[in-house]
């Protein structure tokens, strides 16, 4: 017989039907004559209730159905007496399919901490929050591929390895052959890289960016979506050193289209998660966040307001004279802290911001320089709870410009020579902005820290599982 998925059995089209379920054993209860046991397969949130006649089964095979076990179960479908499920299973058949020790197996009935959880990394997909999470990032996913891949966008691979620096702020893992306890040199005493595999310093991408462009200038409109590196010393809740990045690059779209394109972009993946994941959301709002669902329609509700960053610091300032206290200094020229964007979006304005037109210095060097010579096209884009969502900018098609830009920087032209050449071969206006994964996934869950939306985190000093 075919296996059926539990998310399939809780519609109740089967009821009278004889089914075969597979999955893990949560719980189990019930007295001399019965036991009730909640299995899950993972499908959904939702338990199937196995009902057992206790006169019908070995007690040694029943011994060995403990929490965490998984079985194999055939039965008859019925509607269910009880409350809590529309259905259960009368089993007629039960195989335990693996044993779970219940001394040492540590997902019993009862609560653990995200903390504690994050200590058995390889075991928390069986809770109720993490399948949830999982589930939900999964369906995040979907609902960016099918948004780009609708509007006619391509997806585009690029790479890990690589020997320029995006971003400009130099923390990257280092990819080497080499071994580190003889490292060749030069006759100057510096690592000769000639003789590591690529031949030169290389090391794990901060951004698809650079690359992304390349192929936006010849296909149009693209997005890359894969896995980025950054070796900042950071503990905070926000922060990881293996995250996902999205990022789109369209050719001919200034810096007007690009904020259309991010907020259309945010507001069909919040709503993908309100008609695709309400389940888990209605768990994680019940567990975590009881204002999780209502956040997400508030961002729906309402155009995001658009500012620029010169407006916003008349703003904050005003706020300060007014009483209000930050923990951080703001003046024209500091960059925004997370309580400043917080501010302009859940006190001040009660949407989410798109703030435009940062200062040069605190913005990267491929930013299109405005006609004041101070500020650049950039663009960000500020959300309850979290700050800064997305950050993107048009970018700079002026040759001359960009080489200025990069070179106070601190940018070696060697590095981004292929770069300067799309600018120097038909250059185009052309935008696109970075969202990080984990941090729209901490917005749609409502977790508050963001190792609990990744798989198996990397941190500083972490990189266990």
């Amino acid at each position: 017989m075919k296996r059926t998925r539990i998310i399939e059995l809780l519609r109740g089209e089967l009821v009278g039907q004889t089914v075969l379920v597979k999955g893990w054993v949560r719980t189990k209860r019930g007295n001399k004559a019965v036991s009730f046991i909640a299995l899950n397969d993972g499908s959904i949130i939702h338990n199937l209730q196995i009902v057992v006649d206790l006169e019908k089964f070995d007690s040694e095979l029943l011994a060995k159905v403990t929490t965490g076990a998984s079985l194999s179960v055939t039965g008859m479908l019925v509607a269910s007496q009880g409350q809590g499920q529309s259905v259960e299973l009368q089993a007629h058949e039960i195989e335990v399919l693996g044993t779970a020790d219940p001394a040492t197996y540590p997902l019993q009935k009862k609560g653990h901490s995200l903390e504690f959880l994050r200590e058995i990394a390889h075991l928390r997909p069986r809770t109720n929050t993490f399948g949830a999470i999982y589930r939900m990032r999964h369906h995040m996913a979907m609902a960016i591929h099918t948004f780009f891949h609708e509007r006619g966008y391509f997806y585009v691979h690029t790479p890990l390895i690589t020997a320029s620096d995006a971003e400009g702020a130099g923390q990257m893992f280092q990819v080497t052959t080499l071994d580190l306890d003889n490292l060749p040199r030069t006759e100057d005493g510096a690592v000769d890289y000639r003789e590591d595999f690529f031949a030169r310093h290389t090391s794990l991408t901060v951004s698809g960016q650079l690359e992304g462009e390349m192929a936006a200038l010849a296909l149009g409109g693209i997005y890359t979506f894969g896995p980025t590196f950054r070796a900042e010393n950071s503990n905070t809740p926000r922060h990881l050193a293996e995250f996902w990045m999205i990022e789109p690059e369209v050719a001919f779209l200034e810096i007007d289209e690009n904020m259309d394109l991010a907020e259309d972009f945010i507001k069909y993946c919040v709503q993908w998660a309100l008609d695709h994941c309400m389940d888990d959301l209605t768990f994680l709002a019940e567990h975590f966040d009881s204002e999780l669902i209502s956040r997400l329609r508030f961002v729906l509700e309402k155009p995001f307001k658009r500012m620029t960053y010169t407006e916003g610091i008349e703003i904050l300032e005003a706020a300060i004279k007014g009483g209000r206290k930050f923990e951080f200094p703001i003046y024209w020229g500091a960059d925004l802290a997370s309580e400043h964007e917080r501010y302009l979006v859940e006190e001040h304005f009660q949407r989410p911001v798109i703030v435009t037109d940062y200062p040069k210095e605190i913005k990267s060097f491929y930013m299109k320089l405005n006609d004041d010579g101070k500020t650049v096209r950039g663009m960000d884009v500020l959300f309850p709870k979290i700050g800064e969502i997305i950050g993107g900018s048009e970018r700079e098609a002026d040759l001359e410009k960009l080489m200025k830009r990069a070179s106070e920087m601190g940018v070696p032209e060697k590095d981004i020579w292929w770069y300067l050449d799309s600018r120097r071969y038909g250059t185009a206006p052309h935008s696109g902005f970075g969202l990080g994964f984990e941090r729209l996934l901490l917005f749609v869950t409502g977790m508050t820290n963001i190792r609990d939306v990744i798989p198996f985190p990397r941190t500083p000093r972490n990189a266990e599982f």
